[in-house]
């Protein structure tokens, strides 16, 4: 099984260094910064599992890191690490982009808990998804590929962001299947004719493609 990698970003040496040895113990490789500006170093020069983000940071507060990795695209799974308990303050987080909150103090079982849970998945907070020059902007639905805009059916965009949110990994047929239609499934040419119509749409006009087919797998989207 792949070792997680996860960041955490937190001014308070003692406990960052508590949390590092015991996620350590527990087979997940943690890497530390002790301010914002530092930590949104680290993720844009590296992908991790999910990060872990204190919102009462130096130079760069948790919730602008994380609002500035949303805006970005960024979809790696975070967890707000702080003190503040009060309703208003996880509604704030939500609304930067975060995807669970831990409040301070906290049992170090349960943090290993609540990183499991994260690090399985992509997070659905990014604002815009960007990779290899195509960008889509989920809230205005709009997807373009070196400026050019794509002409998308509505389970068209369901299957593009379904296979940037999981590049370069391949997804299923099955997966694919289960976001576009649930368990309505149609007959079984109908994912094919939506996959071509993708194809065709994204990779058509230009020399490199980005949606391939593995025999066998499923579908991924990577050079």
């Amino acid at each position: 099984m792949k070792k997680l990698s996860v960041l955490l970003v937190e001014d308070e040496i003692d406990l960052a260094k508590n949390i590092i040895d015991y996620l350590e113990l527990d087979g997940i490789t943690c890497e530390h910064a002790s301010n914002g500006i530092s930590g949104l170093n680290f993720i844009n020069s590296k992908r991790y599992d999910m990060v872990m983000l204190d919102i009462n940071i130096p130079r760069m507060s948790g919730l602008m890191v994380c609002q500035k990795l949303r805006e970005s695209g960024n979809d790696t799974p975070i967890l707000m690490i702080t003190a503040r308990d009060t309703l208003d303050d996880k509604l704030t987080g939500f609304k930067m982009g975060t995807d669970d909150y831990l409040v301070k103090p906290f049992e170090l079982p349960e943090l290993v808990a609540r990183i499991n849970a994260l690090a399985s998945r992509r997070s659905n907070q990014a604002i815009t998804l960007s990779l290899y020059g195509l960008v889509i902007d989920i809230n205005k639905k709009i997807a373009t590929r070196d400026d050019r805009v794509l002409r998308l059916s509505p389970i068209g965009w369901t299957l593009l962001e379904t296979l940037m949110r999981s590049s370069p990994q391949i997804v299923s047929r099955d997966k694919l299947t289960h976001a576009i239609w649930g368990d309505n499934i149609p007959d079984s040419d109908s994912l094919k004719v939506h996959l071509y119509q993708l194809r065709k749409e994204v990779d058509t006009i230009n020399e490199i493609k980005l949606i391939h087919t593995f025999s066998k797998q499923g579908i991924a989207f990577k050079r």
